[in-house]
């Protein structure tokens, strides 16, 4: 059992993002003072076994390692949902033990994740991300949507060569309305076959894939 806790900001835009609030007006939503949380968090600590870290996206935040040592303390262990664009970031939590699991949401191909945003993106954080992750001793899972338009076979390919001997990667289903723009709402979703189909691709690249959603 684990308790989720959200940061609000990110540093992507994706259309299909289903917590388009917390990326596109943060201030919009209560902040919850960090030690009141812990508080909270430590009076759950009998029947929770873990906090699940998500966003927006949590490695914007310059308090992020500060609160995950104080999570540590508690005797907690700790997931952490990330786009992967920071790596540096990454790499200092693993250093100080502070994560448990983390899942890299890959969007799509590298050379397209300018499509998920106002300004251009640099891919090469991700593709040191997962590199850095190839060697790390904790659980990592990675995650793609199945957004129609921005992954179809050749996207599952080129991701797949990414994350080529990776433990875990898992297609997800697009759920349209929760999309952040209505314009992607209006996209029908992928039918379960073309998820499996994909999944058969997957599975060529990665030691076990995952489908949810169907």
């Amino acid at each position: 059992m684990a308790s989720l806790v959200f940061t609000g900001g990110c540093n992507l835009t994706c259309p299909f993002c289903h917590n388009g609030g917390l990326v596109l007006d943060p201030d919009g939503y209560p902040d919850i003072p960090v030690d009141e949380l812990l508080a909270d968090l430590q009076a759950r600590r009998n029947f929770i076994d873990g906090v699940v870290i998500s966003g927006g996206e949590p490695t914007i935040e310059a308090g992020l390692p500060a609160f995950l040592s104080a999570l540590k303390q508690l005797g907690l262990q700790v997931k952490l949902d990330t786009n992967g664009l920071l790596p540096n970031v990454i790499a200092d939590l693993l250093e100080l033990n502070l994560l448990d699991y983390i899942a890299v949401d890959i969007k799509t191909s590298p050379q397209r994740y300018s499509e998920l945003h106002s300004v251009t993106v640099d891919p090469a954080g991700l593709i040191e991300t997962v590199e850095l992750l190839r060697h790390a001793a904790i659980a990592v899972e990675y995650r793609t949507t199945c957004m129609p338009g921005l992954v179809t076979q050749r996207e599952i390919d080129e991701i797949g060569e990414l994350l080529r001997g990776a433990r875990l990667w898992v297609l997800q289903q697009y759920v349209r309305e929760h999309a952040m723009f209505a314009e992607w709402q209006r996209l029908e979703a992928y039918p379960a076959a073309q998820l499996q189909q994909f999944a058969t691709i997957a599975q060529g690249y990665v030691h076990q894939v995952q489908v949810r959603g169907i």
